[in-house]
């Protein structure tokens, strides 16, 4: 039989001492870390959660890396995130950034690039079946500026005027930790195959709410307690449904992934 692994990260707040005084306080992402660690539990993954003050990047990659070193073909990892998301420049002149940026899930002590992520899924035995679901802002294409949310809701991205402190204090480290990553990437250019279900596009604000985050509602209300029978894209197009013109979540994916993985029952060990 095969493994599932999962990770789910929520964090309510970031370390003002490493955000320049912000601390970039949302109300649900706990909650979302709470409840998709539930589904993923229910659908049989042995499920990992870091909430808010262990939602470091060192925490984080330690359990993409021990997932790395026990999954193998035809296992799966399912790895969540809701919180705030960034975008720095890219510096490397690559081109799967069209828009010049790298996006970054913010985590409690420092952004972290998506091309980590790319660096993170890497390690796992090609054959391993990788869903991310992230729920923050600019994370259309993660797995690799602030638009309209709608009225009485909290976007989750960092606001503007810290993300241009915080790169400048971090520009050098930053800048070479992008060539490290581009240079370290395989020869090829290949991609990890991994499926990437984003709460917006790049240019667009995910919004937090009292409960769940807007996103992660409605996947919950799509998912209807194990109810939903389709694939991953009819899964990502109930999702699209229920959110508004100004939140248009994406479906992403990296490297060639199976067309038998996609049209599998979202979640299926």
């Amino acid at each position: 039989m095969a493994t599932g692994l999962s990770l789910h990260v929520g964090l309510n707040s970031v370390d003002p001492a490493r955000y320049e005084g912000w601390d970039g306080t949302l109300n649900a992402c706990e909650n979302d870390a709470h409840d998709m660690a539930r589904l993923a539990r229910t659908a049989g993954f042995e499920a990992t959660t870091l909430l808010t003050a262990d939602g470091t990047v060192a925490n984080v990659t330690s359990v993409l890396h021990e997932a790395a070193a026990r999954l193998v073909p035809g296992d799966i990892l399912l790895f969540t995130y809701s919180g705030h998301g960034g975008q720095v420049p890219d510096v490397t002149g690559s081109d799967d950034e069209p828009d010049a940026l790298d996006e970054t899930l913010v985590f409690y002590d420092r952004q972290f690039l998506d091309d980590e992520v790319q660096q993170s899924f890497r390690a796992f035995a090609a054959g391993v079946r990788i869903v991310a679901l992230f729920d923050c802002c600019h994370s259309g294409s993660s797995i690799e500026l602030p638009g309209g949310a709608a009225e009485e809701t909290t976007g989750r991205y960092m606001p503007e005027p810290w993300q241009l402190r915080l790169y400048e204090r971090d520009r050098s480290y930053l800048e070479e930790l992008q060539r490290t990553l581009a240079k370290d990437g395989p020869a090829d250019g290949a991609a990890p195959d991994a499926l990437l279900v984003s709460a917006c596009q790049d240019n667009q604000v995910a919004a937090d709410g009292a409960v769940n985050g807007a996103f992660t509602g409605a996947l919950l209300r799509v998912w209807d307690e194990g109810a939903f029978r389709g694939g991953y894209r009819a899964f990502h197009r109930g999702i699209q449904r229920l959110l508004p013109p100004t939140q248009s979540p994406n479906l992403y994916l990296t490297g060639t992934p199976a067309p038998d993985f996609l049209n599998q029952r979202p979640f299926t060990v």
